[in-house]
């Protein structure tokens, strides 16, 4: 197996850095995916230049494009891929994709035609009553396309819409598990002074003890993504799967207000107390996934949580912070006034209008004064307190806690943390392994947009083989 680290580009000024802010999980210039070290010594000429393609910001190798926009196109590629697990129709996907290029790319013409194809599908079809699996299957498309639409809100016409839009999208997943059979057990497990609201998914109502699969989220997803990326290969093997919206995420972040902690232990211990209580969860094989940052937050809470029993990774992300570009990085410095001075001064007046929208979208799950400010259609003035808020979340001294079984995954052209999968693997002390998802089979860029159900078949099958060993 071949293993690739990455170094990032210097040079860009901060105007230039900040305007090549794009990707669904963190900010990164597409520099980071450049290829270096040894592959680079020997890696063939073409291979060379399409590393150079992509981090000019052009088409990664074999990636189908549906936007010219990185940013966009990556969007639309999770959207696409979902249809395998019914989370999108690849026809209305593609539809949705025409119109939006017609109308001309922008956060408002892919915000508008989203929203739009959620709507239509949590409207009865005229003429017609939909059966309960119709309805049902509708509901999670529609639960995709409002996410879609979610993720670019900040950006268009009516930015202070986000609320009603994610709440949209929450009635739609609600609406697709109450149609479910059976029915995911729903509840608001403690923290802090907000609960966690939780969907316990079983694949039938027995007291049968299962292996249950923990499902972490990252700084942006939503629950149909849970559902992509792990819920429907759980059910499918006969486990449990528990999907939750912790600090920082869904309806925590956007009705509650609850931004991102750094203690993620303190989030999943209450939720494994909760699972261990219940007769049909095998106390002895829950396992934790984290997708996209929560690669980060799902290490941080297994290092303290010794009742998972296995831990992946996906990737291995041990600082978030590192996401962003160096230019970016540089704004902050250990005195809270020079760092605002900077970005309200220097940086924020020269942000285009797609830089400004990244940066609002990227900052929100950590400032709830900066996701107020979007709202109002303004960018925040105080770029410290996120900032060190995400700087808090490494990892890089805790990884070694980790003693249970883990598979670190790693992505070809992983463009937000490229480098840091294998980082982490060489940290951990536990039994542990690495597996690369590769362009040859497409599964290439972060969390495998294109193909979710390989990832899923990659991660399923490593944690049956772990927990049919206790």
């Amino acid at each position: 197996m071949t293993y690739v680290s990455s170094d990032r580009a210097s040079g860009p000024t901060r105007r230039t850095a900040l305007a090549g802010l794009a990707g669904g999980a963190g900010a990164v210039l597409a520099a980071g995916c450049t290829t270096s070290g040894a592959e680079s010594a020997h890696a063939p000429t073409s291979r060379r230049t399409e590393a150079a393609q992509a981090a000019a910001g052009g088409p990664t190798p074999g990636v189908m494009t549906l936007f010219k926009d990185p940013l966009f196109n990556f969007s639309g590629l999770l959207a696409l891929g979902a249809s395998g697990n019914r989370a999108g129709e690849v026809g209305g996907v593609l539809t949705a994709v025409n119109a939006i290029n017609k109308a001309g790319l922008s956060a408002q013409t892919y915000t508008e035609t989203f929203k739009t194809l959620g709507d239509q599908l949590m409207a009865a079809p005229q003429g017609s009553e939909p059966g309960t699996e119709t309805t049902r299957f509708r509901a999670l498309r529609a639960a995709q396309y409002y996410g879609q639409a979610l993720f670019f809100v900040l950006g268009s016409d009516d930015p202070g819409s986000e609320e009603r839009l994610y709440k949209a999208g929450r009635a739609a997943w609600d609406t697709f598990c109450a149609l479910c059979d059976p029915a995911p057990v729903t509840a608001n497990i403690p923290y802090g002074r907000t609960p966690l609201p939780v969907w316990f998914f079983r694949p039938d109502e027995s007291d049968e003890r299962r292996p249950t699969v923990i499902l972490t989220n990252g700084s942006d997803g939503q629950n149909v993504d849970m559902w992509t990326y792990g819920v429907s290969a759980a059910l499918e093997r006969g486990w449990n799967a528990l999907v939750y919206d912790g600090p920082g995420q869904g309806q925590l972040l956007f009705v509650d207000r609850v931004v991102f902690a750094p203690r993620w232990e303190t989030v999943v211990t209450p939720l494994v107390d909760w699972l261990v209580a219940r007769s049909d969860v095998d106390a002895g094989k829950i396992a934790l996934t984290g997708l996209s940052m929560a690669g980060d937050l799902a290490p941080r809470a297994a290092a303290y949580e010794r009742r998972i029993a296995a831990l992946v990774a996906m990737p291995g992300v041990l600082e978030p912070w590192l996401g962003f570009p160096p230019e970016v990085r540089k704004i902050l410095t250990p005195d809270k006034e020079e760092t605002n001075r900077i970005w309200n001064k220097e940086v924020a007046p020269e942000l285009s209008a797609t830089a400004a929208m990244t940066m609002k979208k990227r900052m929100e799950p950590f400032s709830v004064p900066a996701m107020l400010a979007a709202r109002e259609g303004k960018l925040f003035t105080d770029f410290s307190t996120p900032a060190k808020r995400i700087e808090s979340l490494d990892i890089t001294n805790v990884v070694g806690r980790i003693t249970m079984p883990t598979l670190v995954l790693d992505y070809d052209y992983e463009q937000f943390y490229p480098g840091q999968p294998r980082q982490m693997f060489d940290k951990l002390t536990a039994p542990k392994d690495y597996v690369k998802l590769t362009t040859a089979t497409g599964a290439q860029l972060h969390c495998s947009p294109m193909a979710p159900q390989q990832h899923c078949e990659v991660v399923f099958d490593w944690l049956q083989e772990k927990l049919s060993a206790r």
